[in-house]
């Protein structure tokens, strides 16, 4: 059943972005099983890249039939072992209504769902404790352009500079949500990172591309003050590069390497 399963990614059969309609998808079912073997994808990925930290994470996947709720990681789950039928789905409101366990991560029911309620055009939200992006969030500032790649976020991520510790109140997610308006990326000060995307392709590459951005600014300011690019510059690479059509190609790569190397996450 597996072997077949590959086989179909593989040939293309189910491979077709998960946010748009597409004659791909013979019926909601089909279009809800890509989804979820986005996600799954997407956390192998997050455990190659040391994004798992203890409990801490989350990424979640709006359901494209009940779209008031959505798939997230099962609480306390290793990111590296996560299959598709590890994957659990909760309402607004932290009620498990589809999956093995009745346990949720409280944070990811505060941050996530406030997005998914106040952006209907998001169907996926990311936030990881990576070891660049919080480091990063306790300096206070905005990503600069220094490099192509941190043009993605050229006037498209904001400083959150609310956070504290661990998220224990709706209102801090409502605030978040509101904070981070249209945006696609925010930096939650002495926190960490979040990305948001219409397909967990996107949101999931917009999280390690500013992961990246990060890295490279406090490499860079480390040594000297840096020279950005030009405003034009910034703006022109934004267009090539910050735009969802963008961030879901550039995943994809990673999608294939974990297709080959671990399809176990099919399961």
């Amino acid at each position: 059943m597996k072997e077949n399963r590959i086989e179909e990614v593989e040939s293309g059969i189910v491979n077709a972005r998960n946010d748009e309609p597409c004659s791909k998808f013979r019926n909601i079912q089909e279009e809800r099983a890509e989804r979820k073997m986005r996600l799954a994808s997407a956390f192998r990925v997050f455990a190659h890249f040391g994004f798992d930290e203890g409990v801490a994470g989350n990424i979640t996947a709006r359901d494209p039939e009940f779209t008031d709720t959505f798939w997230l990681n099962p609480f306390g789950h290793y990111f590296g072992s996560i299959c598709v039928s590890d994957l659990i789905r909760v309402d607004k409101h932290g009620n498990v209504v589809e999956g093995q366990t009745d346990t949720v991560n409280e944070s990811a029911l505060i941050l996530h769902s406030q997005i998914h309620e106040r952006r209907p055009e998001i169907n996926s939200v990311v936030h990881a404790h990576s070891i660049y992006g919080r480091t990063f969030s306790a300096t206070g500032k905005t990503l600069r352009p220094l490099t192509v790649e941190a043009t993605a976020f050229y006037d498209d991520h904001v400083v959150f500079g609310k956070m504290g510790g661990v998220m224990s109140q709706m209102e801090e997610g409502q605030m978040v949500a509101e904070a981070l308006e249209e945006k696609k990326a925010m930096i939650l000060a002495n926190h960490g990172l979040l990305t948001v995307g219409k397909t967990v392709d996107e949101a999931a590459w917009w999280f390690i591309a500013m992961e990246r951005s990060c890295q490279t600014q406090l490499l860079a300011e480390a040594v000297c003050n840096p020279r950005e690019l030009t405003e034009e510059e910034a703006r022109r690479g934004y267009q090539e590069l910050g735009n969802s059509d963008a961030g879901w190609y550039q995943y994809q790569p990673l999608f294939q390497r974990i297709l080959k190397e671990q399809p176990d996450f099919l399961r």
